[in-house]
């Protein structure tokens, strides 16, 4: 069945995905749109495990000041490119992780960045376990994970600060 160009940007404005892979999704789900997302999904998840072997030496560093300037904190966020640190959604990635430790203190970055001395650091207290605070039906490792299928990247969290006021 021949696929409409309004269909490829209706599904592209949904996921953020290039004109080929939506226009391909769209061909393998017969025009469904609801079936050419979680095509995309998948394709994205399994593009994201392929990449997480490359090089991260580009990104940003991405602070959030709380209202009332009691609590903030920085980020640093690693991908492949300065042309991926620059776009939109790498930056709001950035706004929305640096966001995430402000309201939820975590204190190690994965399972890989415990110290050797801390005997048993909990799921809540790493970064990349916790809920996601704007979508509770994903951790923040799975939304880097979406990031880097739409991205086509790999990106990565190196470290991050968290400030309070008199803490």
């Amino acid at each position: 069945m021949p696929v409409s160009a309004a269909q490829v940007k209706e599904l592209r404005d949904k996921t953020g995905a290039g004109i080929m892979d939506s226009k391909r999704a769209l061909e393998e789900s017969d025009g469904d749109i609801a079936k050419a997302e979680v095509l995309l999904n998948e394709k994205g998840l399994a593009s994201a495990a392929k990449k997480a072997g490359r090089e991260t030496s580009e990104g940003l560093v991405v602070s959030y000041i709380h209202t009332g300037g009691r609590v903030g904190s920085m980020i640093e966020m690693n991908c492949e490119t300065d042309f991926v640190a620059r776009t939109e959604d790498f930056e709001g990635l950035g706004r929305n992780l640096a966001m995430q430790v402000a309201a939820m203190s975590p204190r190690f970055v994965d399972r890989a960045s415990v110290p050797d001395d801390v005997d048993d650091a909990k799921d809540e207290e790493l970064l990349l376990e916790q809920e996601y605070i704007r979508d509770s039906s994903m951790k923040i490792g799975d939304l880097i994970k979406d990031s880097i299928g739409k991205l086509g990247e790999n990106i990565r969290i190196r470290r991050f600060s968290r400030f309070e006021l008199g803490g």
